[in-house]
């Protein structure tokens, strides 16, 4: 997993695109339209054609106001299709707050961990030691349930650092590689918009001093109606994606690859 292994915005490079996958029945803006594994393979190819270097798949909504879902019921969703996706040959990450499933994902075929929950399970950097896999810590600010009630007090900025700090020192604690450690700051995850807007300016902060690469997921979030006015969500998901990478962001996680990747990076040659 090489790809992951550098700060491709202090190189000078073009972001990556992680291209998503929602394999859950109530996702905010295409729950149920990849459910079954072949529409998943099916969607997951297409955002291959569209220019994504990485596939997310995830099994538990974290919209605001989402439920749990219990383990048995996510392995059930994304295992077949992580397995059904495996043929397309790009490296797929799991989005998921469970160690137990992110294990099992990694056994089934998925190559990243995508920990939304910012190491809330302790299992999970032992997990991704484990198995070598690259680790994406999130910052979130409280659950799905308060998402749109609650917000991050104070500094946010400087919050999100320093929480990013510690389970960064965490994850090493437990035998993850630094090379392997990506950091989210959650953009929408507990945010105020005015918060959402500052983050997604100043991504390179998330890197702490440069140590690692930053993933932005600015995606069809509610902020980006009043950042955007006029916009439609892709449209105005491109226009944050080509922001937060000026500012730093090294991996990008969209919905549409297609329409983000035409804004941020032009000259990459379109997929026959």
């Amino acid at each position: 997993m090489r790809l992951l292994n550098c700060r491709r915005c202090a190189a000078g490079l073009p972001p990556l695109f992680m291209g998503i996958v929602n394999v859950t029945p109530d996702s905010f803006s295409d729950g149920g339209r990849w459910a079954e594994p072949a529409q998943a393979a099916a969607h997951a190819a297409q955002l291959s054609a569209d220019g994504a270097d990485i596939l997310d798949v995830g099994g538990e909504s974290t919209r605001p106001g989402a439920a749990p879902v219990p383990v048995e019921e996510e392995l059930r969703r994304v295992l077949p299709a992580v397995k059904a996706m495996r043929d397309i040959g790009l490296p797929i990450s799991v989005d998921t707050m469970k160690a137990s499933t992110a294990e099992a994902a990694l056994v089934a075929g998925a190559d990243i961990i995508n920990d939304v929950s910012g190491l809330g399970d302790p299992m999970m950097a032992t997990i991704a030691a484990r198995y070598g896999a690259p680790l994406v810590i999130m910052h979130m600010y409280g659950t799905p349930a308060t998402f749109r009630t609650d917000f991050i007090q104070g500094d946010a900025l400087q919050i999100i650092c320093d929480f990013l700090t510690a389970r960064a020192q965490d994850a090493l604690a437990a035998g993850v590689h630094s090379d392997r450690l990506i950091m989210d700051p959650g953009l929408g995850f507990g945010t105020t918009h005015a918060q959402a807007v500052a983050i997604m300016q100043d991504c390179a902060r998330f890197s702490l001093g440069g140590r690692y690469p930053v993933l932005a997921g600015p995606s069809r979030k509610r902020f980006l109606a009043a950042a955007y006015p006029g916009l439609d969500p892709d449209a105005a998901t491109a226009q944050a994606a080509l922001t937060a990478w000026r500012s730093g962001a090294d991996i990008l996680r969209v919905h549409d690859v297609k329409t983000s990747r035409l804004i941020v990076d032009p000259q990459r040659p379109a997929v026959p």
